[in-house]
């Protein structure tokens, strides 16, 4: 096949690649600037898709002996990723940006140009597994559940997926990587793996969201409505927070409040007890199946609300256009934005973006 490895510069793309060239495909490397900051440089563990990383990406292609590109996809992923991420805060909710990247720019943006361009298929460093059924490709979990990304890669189609190599899915561990890497000759093979919100490298998003949401105060109310306190601008707060509220006002018993709701258009922010947090039943509305759609409208799942959360049983009910997720168990702190990704077993049936929760705990 032909084969274009998405390089971002780190250590599972590198091997990733590696391994299809091994393969006997005819691979070609491209890494995805996604910022026209030109100065922009890593900072340890903290950010990506950087001028460091582009070097990384382009020695790690030569020693593979391999073509290598860096593709402009900065304005793509502005208005796709970022003013996305900046809306969603600005809505009183909380988005996944990594979920976005991975629908709009590396399985839409680049799998679009990469077919264009008489490519096979895309291949990145996710660790996740493909297995090719009677039905048609399924996405799975990776063999390591450490490093397990199929709740991220839970927004891509049946199309996108018939188009997609993951080499690294069956690989036990991060370690063996590493190795592997070493062995090779890849100068990346201990370099750190990023983390935290690529675009705001030095990690601080309450700061970065204040220069582009814009500060306002407002109030901090319990879930009466009783005034407790005030805050500095409703995005810099998110459902299940505990840390950063200074309420002058301690709760009757005595206990830790944390973050309930936040109301946009009051700039209020609700604040309660932990056992408030607790959440019955979410739905959303725009959702998609990685593969064939269930084949009845109502089945047993397990559900996942975060990238390093356990799965929740569950039971899934799709109706008039929107998927209704009641657990066995209550959720804990679910906020609207987040994605809730349903599996059977290791395989990912699909996703959904959460646009209401339903408390298990009814207001006294």
């Amino acid at each position: 096949m032909r084969i274009l490895a998405a390089m971002s510069g780190g250590v599972d793309s590198a091997v990733a690649a590696a391994r299809a060239v091994e393969a006997g495909h005819d691979v070609v490397g491209v890494h995805l600037a996604l910022s026209r900051a030109g100065g922009t440089l890593r900072t340890g563990s903290r950010g990506c898709c950087t001028i460091e990383d582009a070097m990384d990406a382009r020695r790690a292609a030569d020693r593979l002996g391999i073509p290598f590109y860096v593709w402009d996809f900065s304005e793509r992923f502005r208005d796709d990723v970022i003013d996305e991420f900046v809306a969603e805060y600005r809505a009183g909710r909380t988005p996944n940006p990594c979920m976005r990247c991975n629908e709009r720019i590396k399985f839409a943006a680049l799998l679009e140009r990469a077919l264009e361009l008489g490519f096979d298929a895309v291949c990145t460093g996710h660790y996740a597994a493909l297995v090719d059924g009677p039905e048609g490709r399924e996405l799975h979990r990776a063999s390591d559940a450490a490093k397990d990304q199929s709740y991220v890669l839970g927004v891509l189609t049946a199309a996108q997926l018939a188009h997609t190599y993951f080499p690294l899915g069956a690989t036990p561990s991060k370690a063996l990587v590493r190795a592997e890497a070493a062995e090779r000759g890849l100068s990346v093979a201990q370099k750190p793996d990023s983390h935290d919100i690529c675009f705001i490298p030095d990690g601080d998003t309450r700061g970065w969201l204040a220069e582009r949401v814009g500060a306002a105060s407002g109030d901090i109310v319990d879930r009466s409505g009783a005034v407790l306190g005030t805050h500095e601008g409703a995005h810099a707060y998110t459902v299940g927070q505990r840390r950063g509220l200074q309420l002058g006002v301690p709760a009757p018993d005595g206990k830790p409040r944390f973050v309930l709701e936040v109301r946009p258009v009051s700039n209020t922010v609700v604040v309660g007890p932990k056992e408030a947090l607790a959440t019955a039943r979410i739905s959303g509305e725009r959702f998609t199946w990685a593969g064939r759609a269930p084949e009845r409208d109502e089945f047993a799942c397990d559900v996942q609300i975060r990238a390093h959360a356990d799965p929740v049983p569950a039971v899934a009910v799709i109706a008039d256009g929107v998927v209704t997720v009641t657990p066995q168990a209550p959720f804990d702190g679910v906020a609207p934005g987040q994605t809730a990704v349903l599996y059977d077993g290791t395989r990912v049936l699909g996703q959904f973006t959460i646009d209401r929760t339903v408390s298990a705990v009814p207001v006294a």
